[in-house]
Protein backbone atom coordinates (compact mmCIF):
# COMPACT_ATOMS: atom_id res chain seq x y z
CA UNK A 1 0.00 0.00 0.00
CA UNK A 2 1.38 3.75 -1.02
CA UNK A 3 1.51 6.12 1.43
CA UNK A 4 1.75 10.05 1.01
CA UNK A 5 2.28 13.04 3.38
CA UNK A 6 1.95 16.61 2.05
CA UNK A 7 3.95 19.87 3.00
CA UNK A 8 2.10 22.85 2.10
CA UNK A 9 4.66 25.91 1.83
CA UNK A 10 2.76 28.60 -0.30
CA UNK A 11 2.66 27.44 -4.11
CA UNK A 12 5.34 24.78 -3.33
CA UNK A 13 4.00 21.23 -2.44
CA UNK A 14 6.48 18.46 -1.01
CA UNK A 15 5.31 14.99 -1.01
CA UNK A 16 6.47 11.74 1.16
CA UNK A 17 6.17 8.83 -0.80
CA UNK A 18 6.58 5.42 0.47
CA UNK A 19 7.11 2.94 -2.50
CA UNK A 20 6.35 5.27 -4.93
CA UNK A 21 9.85 6.68 -6.83
CA UNK A 22 9.63 9.55 -9.47
CA UNK A 23 12.73 9.51 -11.50
CA UNK A 24 13.98 13.27 -12.10
CA UNK A 25 17.55 14.21 -13.77
CA UNK A 26 19.93 15.18 -11.34
CA UNK A 27 21.72 18.89 -11.94
CA UNK A 28 22.93 21.31 -9.18
CA UNK A 29 20.25 24.35 -8.28
CA UNK A 30 17.26 23.57 -9.97
CA UNK A 31 14.81 25.77 -10.43
CA UNK A 32 10.62 25.52 -10.27
CA UNK A 33 9.12 26.98 -13.21
CA UNK A 34 7.32 29.82 -11.75
CA UNK A 35 10.76 30.82 -10.30
CA UNK A 36 9.40 30.40 -6.71
CA UNK A 37 11.40 27.65 -5.25
CA UNK A 38 14.91 26.91 -5.90
CA UNK A 39 16.53 22.89 -4.92
CA UNK A 40 20.17 23.22 -4.10
CA UNK A 41 21.63 19.87 -4.13
CA UNK A 42 24.49 18.16 -2.12
CA UNK A 43 26.84 19.00 -5.25
CA UNK A 44 26.15 22.55 -5.12
CA UNK A 45 26.60 22.92 -1.43
CA UNK A 46 30.19 22.98 0.35
CA UNK A 47 31.63 19.54 0.13
CA UNK A 48 30.86 18.05 3.91
CA UNK A 49 27.10 17.78 2.79
CA UNK A 50 27.61 15.16 0.71
CA UNK A 51 28.16 13.26 3.52
CA UNK A 52 24.69 11.42 4.30
CA UNK A 53 23.73 12.28 7.90
CA UNK A 54 21.21 10.90 11.00
CA UNK A 55 19.11 14.12 12.03
CA UNK A 56 19.50 18.35 11.91
CA UNK A 57 18.92 20.87 13.89
CA UNK A 58 18.57 25.04 13.22
CA UNK A 59 20.41 27.92 15.99
CA UNK A 60 20.18 31.18 15.74
CA UNK A 61 22.64 33.66 18.03
CA UNK A 62 21.44 36.28 19.73
CA UNK A 63 23.03 38.44 17.20
CA UNK A 64 21.02 36.90 14.53
CA UNK A 65 23.80 34.49 13.11
CA UNK A 66 21.42 31.43 11.65
CA UNK A 67 23.71 27.97 11.96
CA UNK A 68 22.61 24.82 10.94
CA UNK A 69 23.92 21.52 12.58
CA UNK A 70 23.93 18.52 10.83
CA UNK A 71 25.12 14.67 13.15
CA UNK A 72 27.26 12.75 10.66
CA UNK A 73 29.07 9.55 10.94
CA UNK A 74 26.81 7.73 13.31
CA UNK A 75 26.98 10.51 16.17
CA UNK A 76 30.99 10.51 15.60
CA UNK A 77 30.95 14.09 14.06
CA UNK A 78 28.65 17.33 13.35
CA UNK A 79 29.24 19.49 10.27
CA UNK A 80 28.49 23.36 11.10
CA UNK A 81 26.56 25.69 8.25
CA UNK A 82 26.30 29.33 8.60
CA UNK A 83 22.94 29.74 7.04
CA UNK A 84 21.84 33.27 7.70
CA UNK A 85 21.91 33.98 3.83
CA UNK A 86 20.25 30.75 2.34
CA UNK A 87 21.42 32.28 -1.19
CA UNK A 88 25.11 31.78 0.53
CA UNK A 89 25.33 28.98 2.79
CA UNK A 90 29.28 28.51 4.07
CA UNK A 91 30.87 25.48 5.37
CA UNK A 92 32.04 26.26 9.46
CA UNK A 93 33.69 23.36 10.78
CA UNK A 94 33.89 19.72 11.17
CA UNK A 95 33.74 19.01 14.89
CA UNK A 96 34.33 16.00 16.52
CA UNK A 97 31.32 14.34 18.90
CA UNK A 98 32.65 12.00 22.41
CA UNK A 99 29.59 10.44 22.74
CA UNK A 100 27.33 6.91 22.59
CA UNK A 101 26.58 6.39 18.74
CA UNK A 102 23.67 8.03 16.95
CA UNK A 103 21.47 10.84 19.14
CA UNK A 104 18.94 12.72 18.09
CA UNK A 105 18.32 16.47 18.60
CA UNK A 106 15.15 16.62 21.48
CA UNK A 107 14.84 20.84 21.94
CA UNK A 108 16.81 23.91 22.40
CA UNK A 109 17.64 24.75 26.32
CA UNK A 110 17.05 28.29 27.88
CA UNK A 111 20.92 28.05 28.84
CA UNK A 112 21.99 27.90 25.11
CA UNK A 113 21.79 24.15 25.01
CA UNK A 114 20.63 21.95 22.75
CA UNK A 115 19.21 18.97 24.58
CA UNK A 116 20.14 15.12 22.70
CA UNK A 117 19.20 11.87 23.04
CA UNK A 118 21.15 8.86 22.35
CA UNK A 119 19.13 6.50 20.55
CA UNK A 120 20.87 3.34 21.70
CA UNK A 121 21.09 3.85 25.38
CA UNK A 122 18.49 6.33 25.73
CA UNK A 123 20.82 9.04 27.91
CA UNK A 124 20.50 12.15 27.51
CA UNK A 125 23.39 14.83 26.97
CA UNK A 126 23.32 18.69 26.54
CA UNK A 127 25.38 20.45 23.36
CA UNK A 128 26.72 23.67 24.82
CA UNK A 129 26.18 25.91 22.28
CA UNK A 130 28.04 28.97 23.71
CA UNK A 131 30.19 29.10 21.51
CA UNK A 132 28.01 28.10 17.66
CA UNK A 133 31.24 27.34 16.37
CA UNK A 134 32.47 24.81 18.66
CA UNK A 135 30.35 23.03 19.91
CA UNK A 136 30.44 20.70 22.70
CA UNK A 137 28.86 17.53 24.83
CA UNK A 138 28.14 17.29 28.15
CA UNK A 139 26.27 14.79 30.43
CA UNK A 140 22.47 16.04 31.16
CA UNK A 141 22.90 14.36 34.72
CA UNK A 142 19.89 16.41 36.12
CA UNK A 143 17.31 14.26 33.60
CA UNK A 144 16.56 10.67 33.52
CA UNK A 145 18.55 8.14 31.21
CA UNK A 146 15.33 6.32 30.03
CA UNK A 147 12.64 8.75 29.33
CA UNK A 148 10.93 10.72 26.88
CA UNK A 149 11.05 14.16 26.98
CA UNK A 150 8.21 17.02 25.67
CA UNK A 151 8.45 20.65 26.28
CA UNK A 152 5.97 22.44 28.43
CA UNK A 153 6.15 26.23 27.50
CA UNK A 154 9.50 27.62 26.91
CA UNK A 155 11.01 26.84 30.67
CA UNK A 156 9.44 22.92 31.03
CA UNK A 157 9.84 19.20 29.98
CA UNK A 158 7.77 16.70 30.36
CA UNK A 159 9.85 13.45 31.36
CA UNK A 160 7.44 10.37 30.11
CA UNK A 161 9.15 6.62 30.61
CA UNK A 162 9.66 4.27 27.88
CA UNK A 163 11.74 3.96 24.90
CA UNK A 164 11.02 6.93 21.82
CA UNK A 165 12.65 7.72 18.87
CA UNK A 166 12.60 11.16 17.89
CA UNK A 167 13.65 10.96 14.32
CA UNK A 168 11.73 8.09 12.50
CA UNK A 169 13.74 5.03 11.42
CA UNK A 170 12.29 5.22 8.10
CA UNK A 171 13.72 7.34 5.34
CA UNK A 172 10.95 8.19 2.48
CA UNK A 173 11.53 10.04 -1.29
CA UNK A 174 10.04 13.46 -1.48
CA UNK A 175 9.10 14.87 -4.48
CA UNK A 176 9.00 18.85 -5.27
CA UNK A 177 6.06 20.05 -7.05
CA UNK A 178 5.23 23.38 -8.36
CA UNK A 179 1.67 23.91 -7.96
CA UNK A 180 1.66 28.01 -8.77
CA UNK A 181 -0.99 26.85 -11.42
CA UNK A 182 -3.28 23.88 -9.65
CA UNK A 183 -4.14 23.11 -13.28
CA UNK A 184 -1.35 21.86 -14.50
CA UNK A 185 1.38 21.08 -11.44
CA UNK A 186 5.01 20.29 -12.74
CA UNK A 187 7.34 17.96 -10.78
CA UNK A 188 11.00 19.78 -9.76
CA UNK A 189 12.82 16.59 -8.25
CA UNK A 190 13.32 14.08 -6.09
CA UNK A 191 14.85 13.87 -3.41
CA UNK A 192 15.98 10.52 -2.29
CA UNK A 193 15.42 8.58 1.13
CA UNK A 194 15.05 11.41 3.37
CA UNK A 195 15.04 11.43 7.12
CA UNK A 196 15.16 14.42 8.60
CA UNK A 197 13.70 17.43 7.99
CA UNK A 198 13.57 21.61 9.23
CA UNK A 199 12.42 24.36 7.99
CA UNK A 200 13.18 28.06 8.76
CA UNK A 201 10.25 30.26 8.67
CA UNK A 202 11.32 33.19 8.36
CA UNK A 203 13.16 32.44 5.31
CA UNK A 204 11.26 30.02 3.44
CA UNK A 205 14.10 27.41 3.63
CA UNK A 206 13.52 23.65 4.31
CA UNK A 207 16.85 21.32 4.76
CA UNK A 208 16.20 17.95 3.79
CA UNK A 209 18.83 15.41 4.92
CA UNK A 210 18.47 12.33 2.42
CA UNK A 211 20.54 9.42 1.27
CA UNK A 212 22.78 12.00 -1.06
CA UNK A 213 23.51 14.28 1.81
CA UNK A 214 22.12 17.78 2.70
CA UNK A 215 19.57 19.11 -0.01
CA UNK A 216 18.25 23.11 0.26
CA UNK A 217 14.92 24.35 -0.65
CA UNK A 218 14.77 27.82 -0.35
CA UNK A 219 12.30 30.42 -1.22
CA UNK A 220 13.41 33.51 -3.00
CA UNK A 221 10.40 35.60 -2.50
CA UNK A 222 10.56 34.73 1.22
CA UNK A 223 13.84 35.46 1.39
CA UNK A 224 13.25 38.98 0.12
CA UNK A 225 10.48 40.07 2.70
CA UNK A 226 12.72 38.87 5.25
CA UNK A 227 15.23 41.17 4.47
CA UNK A 228 13.04 44.19 4.23
CA UNK A 229 11.45 43.37 7.55
CA UNK A 230 15.19 43.40 8.59
CA UNK A 231 15.70 46.51 7.10
CA UNK A 232 12.10 47.77 9.02
CA UNK A 233 13.21 46.83 11.78
CA UNK A 234 16.45 48.20 12.03
CA UNK A 235 15.08 51.89 11.06
CA UNK A 236 12.34 51.54 14.26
Amino acid sequence: MKTTKALGLGSLAIVAVTGLLLIVSAQAEIKSRSGNQIVVEPADLPEMAKTPGQSLFLYRTADGDTYLYVEQENGARLAIFEVTDPAKIKAVALVPVQGSGVFDFVRYLNDGAELVRFRDSGQLAELDLREPKKPTLKSASALSESVHSESLGQTGLVMINGHYRYVSGAAHDYNLVDVSNPAHPTPVATIKQVKHKVVNEETGTTYLLGSDGLTVIRRPRVEEDHRIEQIQEEWN
